[in-house]
């Protein structure tokens, strides 16, 4: 499978999402799409993007946030850059391959000139680039003076992440689930920091609650394991062993009447604009 040309730092991470990891999050698609859609709205509404813009959606993985782009507003150009090309392969299913590019690139090396774009976003990205300041400083080159860099992430070490249950409980029992190599970078005040760092003006920054009800505690446990970081640890692990981990999760959970379970999540958004 080919692999982008791209940054060394982040090397580890195009192996990954060109391996098993990046074909799981393609073939389950569907499913991610259901969660990350009531976030990723807000994320749109919070950017504006504005009719005829040139968009760049840095991370596009399997095109979901461009296919949301493209229903939000009318782009004259969209580009997604990903280092997965089973995802990318997915992204050119989409009804808004018609409208966008998808392409193999890297977050810290993106293939484009100076000023191209009117705007950047970073979906649910910046905590696997391994150097987030070469990432923002990345977005903030190929975007024009004036032009917004937008971005979001769950709000991993504060309680944001919608699966936390589980990582809480495998760290309870004496196993260390591996975390994204720049999990600091999802907080708040990180996110702005690295903002102000690349030299955007007019920084905002808001938190994004959301919730999803799952039917019952299995679908959630299929939907929370079935990709990310806490996957080879589990698999990893005895029956027993996981046996007991679905227990301490199921006793930590808030289930309804009708066996149904809701899991609120949240994150931190991020914009702020190219300076003239």
């Amino acid at each position: 499978m080919e692999s982008p040309i791209g940054h060394e730092q982040n090397a580890d991470q195009i192996a990954y999402w060109n391996g098993p990891g990046g074909q799981r999050w393609a073939d389950r698609q569907q499913a991610q799409d259901i969660l990350l859609k009531p976030i990723a709205d807000a994320l749109i509404d919070r950017a504006k993007p504005q009719d005829g813009e040139r968009i760049i959606d840095v991370g596009c993985g399997s095109g979901a946030f461009s296919e949301l782009l493209v229903q939000h507003c009318a782009p004259a150009e969209i580009q997604g850059i990903d280092p997965s090309e089973a995802q990318l392969a997915f992204a050119r299913t989409r009804p808004a391959a018609q409208r966008a590019v998808f392409q193999l690139g890297d977050a810290m090396a993106l293939p484009f000139s100076n000023d191209r774009f009117d705007a950047a976003v970073m979906s649910l990205v910046i905590f696997f680039v391994p150097d987030p300041v070469k990432g923002v400083a990345e977005m903030v080159r190929v975007v024009r003076p004036g032009g917004t860099v937008a971005a979001y992430a769950w709000d991993e070490l504060d309680g944001g992440f919608p699966f936390a249950p589980i990582r809480e409980e495998l760290r309870a029992m004496g196993f260390n689930p591996p975390q994204p190599p720049s999990v600091g970078a999802s907080r708040a005040e990180a996110l702005r920091d690295l903002w102000a760092g690349a030299g955007l003006e007019d920084i905002e920054t808001r938190e994004i609650a959301v919730s999803r009800t799952f039917n019952d505690f299995d679908e959630f446990w299929a939907t929370s394991t079935m990709t990310g970081s806490t996957r080879p640890t589990i698999a990893a692990m005895q029956p027993a062993e996981i046996e007991q981990l679905k227990a301490r999760v199921r006793a930590g959970m808030n289930v309804d009447p009708q066996g149904r379970v809701t899991r609120a999540a949240r994150a931190n958004a991020i914009k702020g604009h190219v300076p003239h």
